[in-house]
């Protein structure tokens, strides 16, 4: 095994590997000398496909999981402080309008859960579809393919902004049907509407980060996040105390803007630039295949987005003491969600690049490390809720009986943070490889034949309430993980391999 590791690193080294490489330079340089060809001039193509003969010739040889563990953390890490920043910025328009007054709070409040359910949902799925498409590719060495995808992802997600900005900038009629104080929903449409536009810097970022993901270069978007959070704690004190309400939403799109030209910024400036080829008008060309993945990865998304806002709107039914209990677990199931999340990218990545690099045993090697480290980081999860069960809702209420019900409560959120660091990993291995098809449908069936019915039946039938609710989430979430990793443990791996090439093929 030695000899053959050592054989492997010694060929990859002397033949694939430039000469004064480093972490940022690109996989393949068609301006660099390779040892073993004779001419310089060689094409990139004939590159390309000495490297996956190279590979292949090696296929065996696994990677030790320690190394995966090492590679998984050193993505995931820097995801998870990137994650953790955002929501950050994104909670401090609501405490910036809460010392307002409760009104502005419930409309900001309003207004966020509105726009992550019709939009930042949404653009999250469907640009997860670039978590398969530019990881496979910069796995195969098709590095110029990755700045294409983008591109197309750009636009697409323009197309789709048009109607969502127009629902947003003509929203209190509806909003005014669903909210029965008249000065909530109107506050609330105001600062959708304002909110139209930070939908372009957003759209730019989010095909952005994906681009410097797939190439490995985690820890840019922490750096760029790292910058953007305090001018945004800046903007946003300054703005409300001297436009009060309107000063929260211009701070957000302020801030929205200011990520995509950092990111930009950090690509000219510093590393990534060699994975884009300039503007092309094939952006404009050969969608489908962009699309077919990406509607499944939306769905694998909003269907568990909307189902745990659905919960929110059934725990009002049971009186403003569960409602506010509801929200202190709301806030702690979001915080959770920020750990096995990132992990799940980070798989989706790994699995990716070494799908693309027809390293097929190398890959399945990845997916096991991903589960196994995802059900670590979410078992510890859920040990430290069980333990602090009892002071973790007094950090958001100083009400008795709000935090008693949500300390009943958090047993139950604890297994469903288990659950869903599970499913999580599910959705990335299945992003890896280029099958969200799966997941689309397993997510309706989760969470709309199990979850709402199973916690409807539970919360109002056996007058369980919020234990009711809680139990159907867990059961939906343990069904998606079941139908996810039942197909996974039956994919053919092989097949995945010639479905990447297919598709880096047609560009």
């Amino acid at each position: 095994m030695e000899e053959t590791e050592i054989l492997l690193h010694s060929y990859r080294d002397e033949v694939f590997v430039p000469q004064g490489a480093t972490e940022t330079s690109s996989l393949l340089d068609p301006s660099t000398s390779y040892a073993g060809t004779a001419d310089t001039g060689t094409s990139l193509k004939n590159s390309i496909q000495d490297w996956r003969d190279g590979l292949a010739a090696f296929e065996d040889v696994p990677h030790t999981w320690s190394h995966e563990i090492k590679t998984l953390a050193s993505y995931a890490a820097p995801i998870i402080l990137t994650s953790s920043l955002q929501y950050a910025i994104d909670v401090s328009s609501i405490i910036a309008a809460g010392r307002i007054g409760k009104v502005e709070l419930g409309a900001v409040s309003l207004a966020n859960v509105s726009s992550n359910i019709t939009c930042w949902a949404l653009f999250q799925g469907l640009a997860a579809s670039l978590d398969t498409l530019c990881a496979q590719a910069y796995g195969s060495g098709e590095k110029h393919l990755i700045g294409l995808y983008c591109q197309r992802m750009t636009l697409f997600l323009l197309c789709v902004s048009i109607p969502i900005s127009t629902l947003w900038f003509f929203s209190e009629p509806i909003i005014i049907k669903l909210v029965t104080d008249p000065a909530t929903a109107r506050l609330a449409a105001l600062y959708l509407k304002i909110l139209t536009a930070a939908i372009p810097g957003s759209v730019v970022f989010e095909a952005g980060r994906r681009f410097l993901q797939a190439q490995g270069l985690f820890r840019a978007t922490t750096y760029i996040v790292l910058i953007a959070a305090p001018v945004h704690i800046t903007i946003i004190t300054l703005l409300v105390t001297h436009l009060g309400f309107l000063g929260a939403p211009l701070a957000v799109v302020i801030t929205r803007t200011l990520l995509p030209i950092l990111l930009i910024l950090y690509v000219k400036s510093f590393a990534g630039s060699q994975c884009w080829g300039g503007f092309s008008s094939r952006a404009f060309a050969n969608w489908g295949i962009m699309i077919r993945l990406a509607i499944p990865d939306m769905i694998m998304v909003e269907a568990e987005w909307f189902a745990f806002e659905i919960m929110i709107v059934f725990a009002s039914r049971f009186g403003t003491d569960y409602l506010a209990a509801q929200s202190v677990l709301t806030v702690v199931s979001a915080i959770g969600f920020n750990l096995p999340f990132p992990l799940s990218i980070a798989a989706s990545t790994r699995v990716g690049n070494l799908v693309g690099a027809v390293r097929e045993s190398g890959a399945k090697r990845a997916a096991k490390v991903a589960v196994a480290a995802s059900l670590t980081l979410a078992s510890l999860n859920a040990l430290i809720l069980l333990t602090l069960s009892s002071h973790i809702p007094y950090a958001f209420t100083s009400d008795n009986a709000v935090a008693a019900l949500a300390t009943e409560i958090l047993p139950l959120v604890a297994l469903n943070a288990i659950l869903e660091g599970l499913s999580l990993a599910a959705h990335g291995l299945l992003r890896g490889i280029g099958r969200q098809t799966i997941g689309g449908p397993a997510n309706i069936i989760a969470h709309y034949v199990v979850s709402i019915p199973v916690g409807v039946a539970l919360a109002f039938g056996k007058d369980w309430k919020l234990k009711g609710l809680y139990t159907g989430i867990a059961g939906g979430l343990a069904v998606v993980s079941i139908i996810e990793y039942g197909y996974i443990h039956r994919t053919n791996w092989r097949d995945v391999v010639r479905e990447a090439e297919e598709r880096n093929a047609a560009g």
